[in-house]
């Protein structure tokens, strides 16, 4: 039988060390067997959405959609907005840390070396293990060494942690993306209720006008003989009830004016810089094709949660991978002296090597609870993501339903303002003429100022649901321009097996 080398020998007894460390780990009491998960992400097209979201030719918004709307002060406040917002220093703040974490588990991919010294002044026990001349006397030590370890990563504990972490910061990117549009269009709706409250302002000053006129035609009647104090009273208050509601739309202005100034980021003095809006109206609705499947690279929250879901694929294979052997090599080379005559000579030196290996034989349970949690955690993203891509399309829907219903309400509401200004101008000649009382002008004006304030509301409604309408598109987003498409390796996503 042929004998072995030291060296030889040595190597022959660490690869059987290795081997029987992973043969008991695989064997022992430490096991995931039966913890699965059988949850997996909702592929768009099994939604049905056909109906309600037909293609139509249409384009995805662009990023410098709020252009379309003809007011050049509003792109400058959402630009303004999304530099100064706190809401957007937030998401900054946690894309930072996101990224934080890449770098720490990164680091544990690579060997580690440290250096230290230490130097310590003793005196020994003349009574102790150290008979004279060391017992009894201070002796100086000295001691400088170098070490190096380096985590192996059989089976990619920390290469799952590293993609767990580059995931979480994918998903930051994408929620800041999200953060983004949700402020744009929280600016642009707010300004649309501006631009609103200055028109039924201006419908209200209109309105004291007319009130006036049918003041000074009292006032004629009075004097004739026609109308009595009555009806001169009652002409008065009207003026001075129009009067008040105008009152409360300059007030209303002023506060939407702070709600404007506080979305930039800015005190509320900014709100009075703020000028009137001259916003034109929105065009028509044509949505793009394939909608359903391509909203899923659209939405900054979708895909921010399929980044979870991704995150969560890689904790799952971390948990599985602390269920093996650790295998750890570590080395050592210093020198360690008394005094410092032959502190750095060849025969103080001190050189360490050699595996370390961890093996989870038993621990109570600790890793299946472990890896029930990280289960958990994905099913949950799982069923997060489902819930966003669902409420989505829901979003977009309801968006696209309530303007085309605005839309057929328009019509009708113009025609019933058509009619009912007629009828208050027909009112107005027939009571100056004397042939009809002026409850009848009264009741005109009403219907007349009420059909006047609804088609108002009406077309600043439209304006309002197509900013929501292209935030439910995704406000310009686009995950593949922005370097945030999933890998289409994990474009299927379920849990490990």
């Amino acid at each position: 039988m042929k004998s072995l080398s030291p060296s030889a020998y040595v190597l022959s007894c660490r690869g059987a060390v290795a081997a029987a460390a992973a043969a008991l780990a695989l064997t022992g009491c430490a096991n995931y067997f039966g913890i699965k998960s059988d949850k997996q992400i909702a592929p768009a097209g099994q939604f049905e959405s056909a109906q309600s979201l037909p293609s139509q030719g249409g384009q995805w918004p662009s990023l410098d959609w709020a252009d379309q709307f003809g007011d050049p002060q509003l792109p400058k406040l959402i630009a303004e907005a999304l530099e100064g917002s706190p809401s957007i220093a937030q998401a900054q703040a946690r894309i930072a840390k996101a990224q934080s974490y890449i770098e720490s588990s990164r680091s544990n991919l690579y060997p580690k070396v440290d250096g230290s010294y230490a130097w310590t002044r003793e005196l020994y026990s003349a009574n102790s293990l150290y008979p004279p001349p060391f017992g009894g006397t201070w002796f100086s030590e000295n001691n400088v060494l170098a070490s190096a370890s380096w985590d192996l990563d059989l089976w990619g504990k920390n290469r799952e942690k590293l993609g767990s972490a580059v995931s979480q910061a994918e998903s930051a990117e994408a929620d800041m993306q999200q953060a983004r549009i949700t402020l744009a269009s929280s600016v642009a709706r707010t300004y649309n209720q501006l631009a609103q409250l200055y028109a039924l302002r201006d419908i209200a000053q209109r309105e004291i006008q007319n009130r006036e006129d049918v003041s000074t035609i009292t006032n004629g009647r009075v004097a004739a003989g026609l109308d009595t104090n009555v009806e001169k009273q009652t002409a008065i208050g009207n003026i001075a009830s129009s009067q008040t509601t105008l009152s409360d739309y300059d007030g209303q202005i002023t506060i939407t004016r702070y709600q404007l100034a506080a979305l930039l980021g800015k005190g509320p003095d900014r709100g009075l810089q703020i000028g009137e809006p001259v916003l034109a109206p929105g065009g028509a609705v044509v949505l793009p094709d394939n909608l359903p499947a391509d909203l899923v690279s659209r939405r900054p929250d979708i895909v921010a949660a399929r980044w979870q879901v991704e995150a969560a694929m890689h904790d799952v294979k971390e948990a599985k991978a602390e269920f093996f052997p650790d295998v750890n090599l570590a080395a050592a080379a210093g020198f360690d002296a008394f005094g410092w005559g032959r502190f750095l000579t060849s025969s103080s030196r001190q050189i360490q090597f050699g595996p370390a290996i961890h093996l989870p034989i038993f621990d109570a349970g600790a890793l299946r609870s472990q890896l029930k949690g990280r289960y958990a955690d994905f099913d949950l993203d799982v069923a997060n993501y489902n819930e966003t891509l669902i409420n989505a399309l829901s979003d977009v829907a309801t968006q696209v339903a309530s303007i085309r219903s605005v839309d057929q309400q328009m019509g009708d509401a113009q025609r019933a303002l058509d009619a009912s200004t007629k009828a208050y101008q027909l009112a107005v000649i027939r009571y100056k003429a004397g042939l009809s009382p002026q409850l009848q002008v009264l009741n005109a004006d009403i219907t007349r100022l009420s059909a006047e304030q609804t088609v108002t509301n009406l077309k600043m409604k439209r304006r309002d649901m197509q900013f929501a309408l292209i935030k439910a598109l995704g406000g310009g987003f686009d995950a593949n321009a922005a370097g945030l498409t999933v890998p289409a390796e994990a474009s299927a996503a379920h849990a490990p097996g």
